[in-house]
């Protein structure tokens, strides 16, 4: 089977409820849609439960790429010569990542070893861009944010990552004929017309899976493309 799971931030506890509704088996595949850093209470807990669970595959999101930017030079040793490299480029990267929650990730990854560290930051870093799959016939494109820049001409591999993770999905536009475009990134809470805000927003060409899992009201959630079948942390 063949799961896609929405946006985690940081909420371990509603993952770990997630995935014993799901029960996966050997051979099951797990798609987390990127965004499982920040805001949430236990984020790094949450990496290394991915990390540990080879059925996961981590597909990259806005969260992800911000920290690996910033840790690209907070990682470093502190030298004279590391600090004089830091420029105002880094300071409005840090600054738009803590405005986004930074905080639960940074405590987190500095309650690990250097070793254990590296390894969190290495997984972060192999996140796929996007994955493109046929399940019962059905082409899926998964992918965090949505296609920025979208031509129908235009193959998936010519994105650039900011226009993949970035990019907010425009649910009243079918992207790929014949095709289902399975995003997070966008609350549903925030999808004008969703009939459901803050459940699985499902219409033509695609599936809206950013259930707010860590915000007030809102939850984590997951779908099962073999079936359809949805499941929700709470």
């Amino acid at each position: 089977m063949h799961y896609v799971i929405g946006d985690i931030h940081g909420e371990y506890d509603q993952l770990k409820t997630l995935m014993e509704m799901i029960a996966p088996k050997d051979g099951d595949v797990i798609y987390a849609l990127g965004d499982v850093i920040d805001r949430g209470p236990e984020p790094v807990k949450v990496v290394r439960y991915l990390m540990e669970h080879p059925n996961f595959r981590l597909i990259a999101g806005n969260h992800e790429l911000m920290a690996l930017e910033c840790l690209r030079f907070l990682m470093q040793d502190i030298t004279e010569d590391s600090i004089a490299g830091i420029n105002e480029t880094d300071l409005a990267l840090l600054a738009d990542w803590q405005i986004n929650g930074c905080a639960p990730t940074l405590k987190g990854l500095r309650a690990l070893t250097t070793e254990d560290r590296s390894d969190v930051i290495e997984y972060l870093s192999d996140a796929l861009a996007y994955e493109d799959i046929e399940v019962e016939g059905v082409r899926y494109i998964l992918v965090h944010g949505g296609l920025g820049n979208y031509r129908p001409d235009r193959p998936l591999w010519d994105y650039s990552i900011d226009e993949l993770v970035w990019e907010q999905t425009d649910f009243d536009r079918v992207y790929l004929d014949g095709a289902v475009l399975v995003t997070g990134h966008t609350p549903t809470q925030l999808i004008e017309g969703c009939p459901a805000p803050g459940y699985v927003y499902k219409t033509e060409g695609h599936i809206g899976l950013d259930c707010g899992a860590c915000f007030e009201g809102g939850r984590l959630a997951a779908v099962c493309l073999e079936t359809g079948q949805v499941f929700y942390s709470r």
